[in-house]
């Protein structure tokens, strides 16, 4: 069913991981909660920081930052019985899993919640935003390629990175994911400029917001790390939030949820279990 059409009251919840940096938060949070009030202005838009580290650093600067368990149970008391929840995170790894399991625990103090999928979910995502980052960036000499830099994890979803990498080349863009807390790493990385005898390289964070990891490890250790194996670096330190076209594929993302809810994967079995024909 349309989201719209849940009677009972109704508000969107964007889910940020957070940042203690506020040119970056301008450019990045405010614009993407901005676009999405606009596009549903019809519905309360609410945001969180899921980061309780964040949260803490903010509140000793006197801003206060409500987190997800915080959010619900206030919009509980407010009256609000429906809620669309939609991450600004990139991959379906452990900010997403734990954002779905404090989601489970309020369950029950709504008729419905909705959560969306992260910018990299579908192979059909995948495609949109290598699109989207190729038309930001433009053309590239022969000997040119893009560097991108994301958080990295230890959860399984660090394979979304080589498949942002795989799908990129299946495009035929010349560009290149790395980690800086995961794989692929920047020796991974080197390796396969080399190979490919890349010269020029423009390095460009791959987070929603550039914070101390843009600001540190990517404009200096990885920035030093490739001109000392002989790379001639182009800094860009945008977050991807600040990008027009990345902030649209989150708002196909929360469309998605919007018009249908998600699948129940433990009702779909169970209708199975009771005789349901499948597509298999």
């Amino acid at each position: 069913m349309n989201f719209n059409k849940l009677k009972e009251k109704k508000a969107i919840l964007i889910a940020h991981f957070g940042t203690t940096h506020e040119d970056t938060k301008l450019k990045t949070i405010d614009e993407i909660n901005k676009k999405i009030k606009e596009k549903y202005e019809e519905i309360d838009l609410f945001q969180v920081y899921t980061s309780r580290i964040i949260n803490r650093i903010l509140l000793k600067r006197g801003i206060e930052n409500l987190n997800t368990s915080q959010m619900l149970k206030k919009l509980k008391e407010d009256g609000y019985k429906n809620i669309l929840i939609q991450p600004t995170y990139i991959i379906n790894g452990t900010e997403m899993e734990a954002l779905k399991r404090e989601v489970e625990i309020h369950l029950s103090s709504f008729n419905e919640i909705r959560v969306g999928n992260p910018l990299l979910s579908t192979p059909e995502n995948y495609k949109m935003v290598v699109e989207a980052l190729s038309q930001e960036i433009g053309d590239l000499s022969d000997d040119e390629g893009v560097v991108f830099v994301g958080h990295g994890t230890e959860h399984s979803a660090t394979s979304a990175y080589p498949m942002l990498d795989y799908v990129a080349k299946a495009l035929g863009k010349k560009f290149y994911i790395g980690t800086v807390e995961g794989y692929p790493t920047i020796e991974n990385v080197i390796d396969l400029l080399k190979k490919d005898r890349i010269n020029k390289v423009k390095l460009m964070p791959l987070m929603f917001v550039a914070g101390d990891h843009a600001k540190n490890d990517i404009a200096e250790d990885w920035k030093e790390e490739l001109e000392a194996n002989g790379f001639e670096i182009n800094l860009d330190l945008r977050g991807l939030g600040e990008i027009s076209k990345i902030q649209d594929i989150y708002l196909k993302n929360i469309k998605s949820i919007f018009e249908f809810a998600p699948e129940d994967i433990l009702k779909k079995k169970k209708d199975y279990e009771k005789g349901k024909e499948s597509n298999h």
